[in-house]
């Protein structure tokens, strides 16, 4: 099925409702007993950005949900969303909002907490999951649990009852494919579960120059959401869900060869579009100087992640992501040297954008091992390229 874009503004639609009915066992008179109502939940996925890969392959054949966050596999209470037939999806082309059908199905109305994503393995020269490097070949990725339990998700929903109920599953491949150093892949899946009815999204325009930035909404510094501009400069970050504590997020936009944009204070509505630059008037980012900051993490079989961050103004910002190689431990990221461009939202646009000179070139390397303990290094690469070894 091709994939397709679902946001109209409108959360919920009662198309594809089922009511289920069950008649009562008494006299001709006596009304019948109505059962329990039933909703329609619809499963959909899109993808923030891959880091150096033409594409990546995953093959979904099913979707569990369950009312239970702690049901096992084989648990009572699971109710099957099939993949029929089971889809091979390119999660890189489920950029900017793309969503991907998965499926529907009828369920009984009411609190789910759980969502299993089951994929298919590979099998001989068939490769339902794979994964091809900028450059390279195709390559199988190893998925020893999404394919055999599933992913496990959790995350609570409601399935009302005579309402079609949409859940999107956001694949993150560029934080679920991790090299082993031996040419080989895993695949370690990051996903989230998010509900359509509470989530909105932010839109702009950067110059045609700079199609193929990475673009992060981040709230206290963390990404809920990424993509990347398209050909044109354009970029949609959606879903994001509409936060009642923090409902408005930073936009962060790095482009290749050019300072940092900062759009701070973004507010996301549910259902909404925030637009914070548009062709007329895109955003223009400076030219900068690359810098690398790189290094190693050992053992490497704390399977780290590594994320660059930026402070300005009291406020973190998340420039970069990657991950430690799980055979060898080494890691780099490409890192502007310039100062960041930042500014906050408005309504009246284009919205203006100042250069935080004190923060040129400053970072923190920030490593998570995959048992929890987290370390820090600064790296300035304002003057050259860097170096930041950590040891857990």
């Amino acid at each position: 099925m091709a994939p397709h874009n679902i946001y109209g503004g409108v959360a919920l639609s009662l198309g594809g409702a089922v009511l289920l009915a069950a008649c009562g066992g008494g006299g001709g008179d006596d009304p019948p007993t109505p059962g329990p109502a039933n909703g329609t939940l619809r499963v959909q996925m899109t993808d923030a950005p891959a880091c150096g890969y033409d594409h990546v392959y995953v093959t979904v054949n099913r979707v569990r949900v369950n009312g239970s966050p702690d049901a096992d596999d084989n648990g009572s209470g699971w109710v099957d969303i099939p993949v029929s037939p089971a889809q091979r999806i390119d999660l890189l082309s489920l950029t900017n909002g793309v969503l991907a059908t998965l499926g529907q199905t009828a369920l009984p109305a009411g609190n789910y907490q759980q969502i299993r994503l089951v994929l298919s393995p590979n099998s001989g020269n068939a490769l339902s999951n794979s994964v091809v490097p900028t450059g390279g070949t195709e390559t199988a990725l190893d998925t020893p649990s999404a394919a055999q339990s599933g992913y496990k998700i959790i995350r609570p929903f409601t399935v009302a009852p005579d309402t079609l109920t949409d859940l999107i599953l956001d694949f993150d491949a560029c934080k679920s494919v991790v090299p082993r150093g031996n040419g080989g892949y895993n695949l370690k899946p990051v996903v989230t579960a998010l509900p359509v009815v509470v989530s909105g999204k932010v839109s702009g325009a950067l110059t045609p120059a700079q199609a193929g930035a990475t673009v992060y909404a981040e709230r206290g510094g963390l990404v809920v959401k990424s993509t990347v501009a398209d050909a044109n400069g354009n970029f949609v970050l959606s879903p994001i869900e509409q936060s009642t504590s923090s409902g408005n997020v930073d936009v962060v936009i790095v482009p290749t060869g050019r300072a940092t944009g900062i759009v701070r204070s973004v507010p996301v509505v549910a259902g909404s579009n925030t637009v914070v630059s548009t062709q007329g008037a895109p955003i223009d980012l400076p030219v900068s100087t690359i810098r690398t900051a790189s290094g190693t993490v050992s053992p490497a079989s704390a399977q780290a992640s590594l994320r660059a961050i930026q402070n300005t103004s009291g406020q973190n910002f998340t420039i970069s992501t990657t991950f430690a190689n799980v055979t060898s431990g080494a890691y780099s990221m490409a890192l502007p040297a310039a100062a960041p461009m930042v500014g906050t939202y408005s309504t009246t646009l284009p919205i203006p954008l100042t250069a935080a000179s004190t923060a040129a070139g400053k970072y923190t390397i920030e490593a998570t091992s995959i048992n929890g303990p987290i370390q820090t290094q600064p790296a300035d690469v304002s003057g050259g390229n860097v170096g930041a070894n950590f040891a857990f």
